[in-house]
């Protein structure tokens, strides 16, 4: 008789959807999705929700293979050694592997007065709350984003366009990811919208009142509303079931995305710390990611030695309101080029990458192992970070048996 694996994924965003869709590709593996909410986030389109030029949403259906079962809820905690996750709703799901891809959200800021007084953006929930505090402030209150990240480069935009009067507090530099020359265009285009940009040393926030911003070099910045993108946080789901994480807590593996504890634990996207050297948190590493570790898992069942992780980056997006756009180009190993591509043509391949993102998924739903890794690795760009943070040792592929 064919044995029959019982597969749990933990979190239906980019890389859990992948993973999930993925997995059905084989007889014999029944596969669970557990996601605190019924429909898929766009979470790169967050932003756009908080200025209300999209609701940020899609329907699983459109997105998630008919071979996986949905269960809305939340997992409380992890029993590796029972192999079972219990439920927020009550009760446990067994599983014999579990795909932990529980993603990322807003760092708890340290900053006096950020958690009470400052909205974060990085959930669903979070922007839902943020819209209606924007529709009710006029026209001309002064908005404050705090963090000069995509995401708050992108929100400043965003409000910008539609004649809000917003202030991007860097904190440092504007958009460090950026080249030079990325940057003098995204600076440029932000001057146009009218946003108010400070950058420099003395513009790290050190509090947040109910109608001002204060920052380090003493200045006091009126705001109706403070919105907070600086930092992301991972939940503590691994902490709290005694798996051993990195010190923001995601979960560790070796490079085959497998945890260093337990070798029927698979992580995937911002919560995955592979070889304590995690990738960018970005949709852009979460499919791949949910792919390779779907695959690490199906070859766990096969009693086949799994791939290791060999992925690339190709830039960054950036939106700026939806008349503009950048995408910069960069190195294999993440490092930002000095070309780009800017203006209205930035802008339509940044829409084309954010519907490209759920095409991926429909179609890995749709037609499962399809979605091809060879798009995103090449080369040996991982291994030589490897061996450069471990002093030039070679990185082991592989800590546990097949």
């Amino acid at each position: 008789m064919a044995q029959h694996t019982e597969v749990v994924v933990i979190g239906g965003g980019y890389a859990g959807v992948m993973a999930a869709n993925r997995l059905t590709q084989r007889d014999g593996v029944t596969v669970t999705l557990v996601n605190p909410r019924p429909t898929f986030v766009e979470r790169i389109r967050l932003h756009q929700l908080a200025a209300g030029t999209d609701d940020a949403v899609v329907e699983y259906r459109e997105v998630l293979a008919e071979g996986v079962r949905l269960v809305v809820d939340t997992v409380t905690r992890i029993d590796a050694g029972g192999r079972a996750v219990e439920l927020a709703g009550g009760g446990t799901a067994g599983y014999d592997y579990l795909v932990y891809a529980v993603g990322s959200g807003s760092a708890d800021p340290s900053v006096p007065g950020a958690a009470e007084f400052a909205y974060p953006i990085t959930t669903l929930e979070e922007a839902q709350r943020l819209r209606p505090v924007l529709d009710a402030a006029a026209p001309t209150a002064a908005v404050t984003v705090v963090g000069a990240g995509p995401t708050g480069i992108e929100t400043a935009a965003e409000l910008a366009e539609q004649g809000r009067r917003v202030t991007l507090v860097c904190g440092g530099v504007l958009g460090p990811y950026l080249h030079a020359r990325g940057r003098r265009s995204v600076a440029g285009r932000l001057a146009r919208l009218g946003v108010t940009v400070l950058d420099g040393p003395g513009t790290r926030v050190t509090a947040v009142t109910r109608d001002a911003v204060e920052l380090g070099d003493g200045r006091e910045l009126p705001s109706t509303v403070t919105i907070w993108t600086a930092g992301f946080g991972v939940p503590d789901l691994a902490v709290r079931s005694g798996l051993s994480t990195d010190a923001l807590g995601r979960l560790l593996t070796d490079e085959t995305l497998t945890s260093v504890d337990d070798e029927r634990v698979v992580a995937a996207g911002d919560s995955a710390a592979p070889s304590d050297l995690p990738l960018r948190m970005s949709c852009q590493a979460a499919m791949p990611l949910g792919a390779r570790a779907a695959d690490t898992v199906l070859a766990r069942i096969d009693g086949e030695r799994p791939s290791t992780l060999n992925q690339v980056f190709a830039g960054q997006c950036i939106s700026l309101g939806r008349g503009a756009g950048i995408f910069q180009f960069a190195h294999k190993n993440d490092v930002a080029l000095w070309f780009h591509i800017a203006g209205r043509p930035g802008a339509k391949v940044k829409e084309l990458v954010c519907r490209g993102t759920v095409k991926h998924l429909a179609d890995e739903a749709g037609k499962p192992g399809s979605y091809g890794l060879h798009r995103v690795s090449g080369g040996d760009q991982r291994g030589r970070r490897l061996r450069a943070a471990r002093g030039g040792t070679a990185a082991t592929a592989d800590r546990r048996p097949v």
